[in-house]
């Protein structure tokens, strides 16, 4: 029977929406969705949840996945939403990292994101070690979830530096494998398909094998092989007792691996597409009574299938038709009488939209030093144009891209949505027919995951998040403490500075496990910060900042690293290219766009500024306040001097000191700013009316800036904490040389680059439509284009070309 159900639009915290689709359902009886009290409890507060544990899914393109120590690794960040993968303007800072094997980070940066999409660089140090490494990358918000959620491509890095003992690799792998019932477990009496993969223990991926699957006497009950990167399955007939499967790997090695234990009772699922188009769900147990299950099916938490029916004489049945589901992965998931999980079995369906982009170039092969000329197209269907952001690497296709570059289709529909690591994802896409729809569905069978547990679906906890999401910039953590019994100190107003000629300052008040959050803005490249309190009133408490970065880890590992000896042509033009670009054009390699940061302080205009060398200098600051600032009176009382500002808005004096500031850093103890040198400051600001930061009010504003913003040698407070913070990236500018001219194609100066063009936001109008341009280098051969980018509606899309450069005649 058929029920159509309503769409139903709910909007999440971060303002962005979620659409819960409820589509076709199907049941072997007229008991459908939303006829059963039950059965509309599960998808409710599947949706309920949803709507407070929002997800995020990052997306890193690299400009190439093999570097040189010495090279600059670029990449783009996208950022989008995790149900519908549209650019997600909710967490405006991305946090990644390079990963050695030891877990232990080499290279961390805060990338700014603005509108779902930011880039970076890392220069690669020349001490970093030759190995594998994995470059990773999430959001402050991510951090409440599992690791596993974080984005992970691996990398290989050869320090050219370095004696490297290049020599031939022996065969010393060793191998595993792995077994899946469908629908989580093998049942006495019951049928059952069981997916496997088989794996390299040394490289991480698939290996083929021929193996047998025998029972307790030894008998051969059936045999199996993979279909694809070690993984496919078998179906083992109904039966009781242990079972052991003997596989045959490559060079004779055999593995022994036990079969998972047959439960006496319990269920046990099968998926099969009884027809085009339809798939058919059957649920069979080892109690023969009538009860009634439910099926709840989602992708990415959006419910796409709800229906209930009885099962009768240990059999149910549910039919799901195909194009009532989302483009992804479906969870499929069955529920006893109790609402207790019993089940569950993914199912992927291939995306019938995606953003198709065309490549042209003008010429091909091209010659040494000569401009390429590439036209870009984006459609979402043919004949159909639509903009898109993307971005675009070009570089060498040699012996170290061992690795492939991550998809962007495969990681939002896919990889993204699977626990561990799924081999190749983007051929899983590429490849069509019967054979490439079960390597896909032995990949469900393989890789069981979801992004939530049913017991905090069903507990109706509200769920309490530890990280919140970035929504105006970057967040900065620390903890206030008692000096002397190091316990947390609760309702401390604490205040954090980064001295400098652009005024910016914060305040908060801690809480009772003594954590403090500041709310930072503009905050780019090194800093020092002054972290303290008013040590006129609070003189006895310790700070302490904390790093951003996670400290949580997913199981990933990059694969061992072996440098073959037939790597040495690669690695040598690897060196010359290094060394090229550090020794001929290093100048162009550290240049930075200016961020585009407000130039105002963070209290806006002053009411009155001035501009100290406009007046008679005066050495004493004394002279200075009471000669030039009319707005700020002067008291010199018992304890020393004290400030008080003109109230400008009532025309009356405020009575209490007012926030006095020095390149940004609070100062508390007016005699100090009066003996500093007047000579040393450049700039003095008075807001002549109360000012609010936050919770904070003060009675007037008085800044004062250095020539260099720099505190210009006065005296921080020694209980303060001093502490330099790395803030967000500044934007590095990509350099490639230009061949316009003939005088510049005979520059002597040698040209060996390996990437030859990066551009990490390059996007197409509404007619779909960009040109861009670049030049070849010095060396021939094959070059590798790969173009990768999103649409505002959430359609991936990536286009990898190549082009051949020649040798000179």
């Amino acid at each position: 029977m058929k029920t159509p159900m309503k769409n139903l639009t709910v909007f999440g915290r971060a303002g962005f929406r979620v659409m819960l689709g409820l589509g076709l359902f199907y049941g072997i009886t007229a008991n459908v969705y939303g006829q059963a009290a039950s059965s509309s409890t599960l998808p409710a507060r599947l949706q309920e949840f949803q709507s407070k544990a929002v997800q995020e899914k990052v997306f890193l393109h690299l400009d190439r996945t093999a570097y040189a120590s010495g090279d600059i690794m670029w990449f783009k960040v996208y950022n989008v939403d995790g149900t519908l993968h549209q650019p997600l303007d909710m967490s405006k800072v991305a946090y990644v990292e390079v990963l050695d094997a030891g877990r232990q980070p080499v290279l961390q940066g805060k990338i700014a994101l603005k509108e779902g999409a930011g880039n970076g660089s890392f220069v690669l140090p020349v001490t970093l070690e030759a190995g594998n490494y994995m470059v990773r990358a999430y959001t402050n918000w991510m951090k409440n979830f599992s690791p596993d959620f974080y984005f992970e491509q691996p990398v290989a890095i050869i320090n050219t530096f370095q004696p490297l003992a290049l020599k031939p690799v022996p065969d010393t792998a060793t191998y595993a494998i792995q077994f899946f019932p469908e629908g989580g477990n093998l049942v006495t009496g019951l049928p059952g398909k069981v997916a496997f993969k088989a794996t390299n223990r040394k490289t991480g991926k698939g290996t083929s094998c021929q193996g047998e699957i025998r029972d307790n006497a030894g008998h051969v009950v059936t045999t199996f092989q993979p279909t694809k990167h070690g993984i496919g399955h078998f179906i083992l007939p109904p039966a009781a007792g242990e079972y052991t499967a003997v596989a045959t790997f490559p060079g004779g090695k055999v593995v022994r691996q036990k079969l998972p234990q047959l439960q006496e009772t319990g269920y046990h699922l099968n998926l099969t597409e009884s027809s085009p188009g339809e798939l058919q769900i059957t649920t069979y147990a080892t109690n023969q009574q009538p009860e009634q299950l439910y099926l709840l099916g989602h992708t990415r938490q959006k419910v796409v299938v709800a229906a209930t029916t009885i099962m009768a004489n240990g059999k149910a049945t549910f039919s799901v038709v195909k194009d009532s589901l989302a483009a992804g992965i479906t969870h499929f998931t069955v529920f006893n009488s109790q609402q207790k999980p019993i089940a569950e079995r993914l199912f992927f369906k291939r995306p019938t939209k995606q953003l198709e982009i065309e490549t042209v170039l003008q010429n091909n092969p091209f010659g040494a030093r000569e401009k390429v000329v590439l036209d870009l197209l984006t459609q979402r269907q043919p004949g159909v144009a639509t903009a898109a952001n993307l971005s675009l690497a070009v570089f060498k296709a040699d012996s170290l891209q061992a690795t492939d570059i991550a998809d962007i289709t495969a990681y939002l529909y896919l990889s993204s949505d699977l626990k561990g690591t799924v081999e190749n994802a983007a051929s899983y896409f590429s490849e069509t027919g019967p054979q490439a729809e079960e390597a896909f569905d032995n990949l469900m069978l393989t890789h069981g995951w979801r992004r939530f547990t049913w017991e905090d679906v069903l507990s109706q906890k509200t769920p309490t998040f530890q990280f919140l999401p970035e929504y105006e910039g970057h967040l900065i953590q620390g903890k206030v403490t008692h000096n002397a019994t190091g316990t947390p100190a609760s309702d401390v107003r604490a205040y954090l500075a980064a001295p400098g000629k652009n005024t910016r300052f914060y305040s908060n008040v801690s809480k009772a496990d003594g954590s403090v959050l500041f709310a930072v803005k503009d905050f780019f490249g090194p800093k020092e910060m002054v972290v303290q309190t008013n040590f006129l009133k609070d003189s006895t408490y310790h700070f302490e900042v904390f790093s951003p970065f996670s400290s949580n880890y997913s199981e990933k590992r990059p694969p061992a690293f072996d440098a073959e000896e037939s790597l040495r042509p690669a690695i040598h033009l690897r060196h010359l290219d290094v060394q090229a670009q550090n020794i001929y054009f290093e100048k162009f390699l550290n240049r930075y766009q200016a961020p585009a940061i407000d130039s105002l302080p963070f209290y806006g205009k002053p009411n009155q500024q001035f501009f100290l060398d406009d007046y008679t200098r005066f050495k004493v600051m004394e002279e200075v306040m009471r000669e030039y600032v009319p707005g700020v009176l002067v008291r010199k009382r018992r304890d020393g001097f004290h400030f008080r500002v003109m109230d400008a808005q009532n025309r009356l004096v405020f009575e209490e000191d007012p926030l006095v500031l020095l390149d940004g850093v609070p100062v508390f103890d007016i005699n100090k700013i009066m003996a500093f040198d007047p000579l040393k400051v450049q700039k003095l600001d008075v807001m002549t009316t109360n000012y609010y930061n936050g919770s904070l009010s003060s009675y007037g504003v008085v800044s004062y800036t250095t020539y260099k913003g720099d505190l210009a040698g006065f005296p921080i407070d020694p209980r303060a904490l001093l502490q330099e913070y790395e803030g967000l990236q500044l934007q590095r500018e990509f350099y490639a040389p230009a061949y316009d001219t003939q005088e510049q194609k005979l520059s002597r100066l040698p040209d060996w680059r390996n990437l030859l063009y990066w551009a990490p936001d390059l996007n197409t109008g509404p007619d779909g439509k960009a040109s861009t341009h670049f030049y070849t280098s010095d060396q021939a051969g094959t070059y590798t284009i790969v173009v990768q980018g999103l649409t505002q509606e959430g359609l991936p899309g990536s286009k990898v070309v190549t082009f051949q450069v020649k040798k000179p005649l």
